[in-house]
């Protein structure tokens, strides 16, 4: 029987990205967000969701543009601290030991060392209680070609990329692979 822990934020998991943006001086910031998702495919899109007092919250409104920096499992201290610090009181790209890495495509930076990047034109913003949901066209992506599969495309096992589960407030790296989507369920088809 399932036992009801009510009304919360326990999606599992959820995303740990790092949201990149410039200041009103130009200075490179960064912030760890885990409220995001693919909202779109065509215009692939993302959402990702905001507090209005957050530094990178400013920014967006300010450049129209994020990027997604996606960390590996080598980085998860790094997306933690980013994080835990408003980027109003610190450098964060200093402080982490990161490089900020001007996007030539859109006005934000994103993080080197991460393998995967998406550069996004701020669409549409939405207002959702005490969040405001950031809706970006992905303009591009970039990988690390070490992350490339054998079809030249970003690979789940070589990102190597962490979740957070909300109820616990814990990372998490990816686990195994289970089959192949769109077909593991085919045999229930009739």
């Amino acid at each position: 029987m399932k036992k009801s822990v009510g009304a919360n934020t326990f999606a599992m998991p959820t995303p740990v990205w790092v949201v990149g943006t410039y200041d009103e001086q130009g200075k490179p910031n960064i912030m760890t967000a885990a409220w995001g998702g693919i909202c779109c495919s065509i215009p692939p899109c993302v959402a990702v969701s905001l507090q209005k007092p957050r530094a990178t919250y400013d920014n967006i409104m300010r450049y129209k543009a994020f990027t997604i920096s996606i960390p590996s499992h080598l980085h998860a201290a790094e997306a933690d601290y980013a994080g835990l610090v408003s980027g109003k009181n610190v450098d964060k790209f200093a402080a982490t030991g990161l490089t900020a890495v001007r996007s030539e495509l859109v006005d934000a930076p994103y993080v080197g060392e991460f393998p995967l990047i998406l550069e996004c034109r701020l669409l549409q913003t939405v207002e959702i209680g005490i969040h405001t949901q950031f809706i970006g066209e992905i303009i591009d992506v970039k990988a690390d070609e070490s992350v490339l599969n054998e079809k030249g495309l970003p690979s789940l096992a070589k990102v190597s990329p962490i979740v957070f589960s909300p109820p616990e407030r814990e990372y998490y790296h990816i686990g195994q692979q289970l089959g192949t989507a769109f077909s593991i369920g085919a045999a229930l088809k009739k």
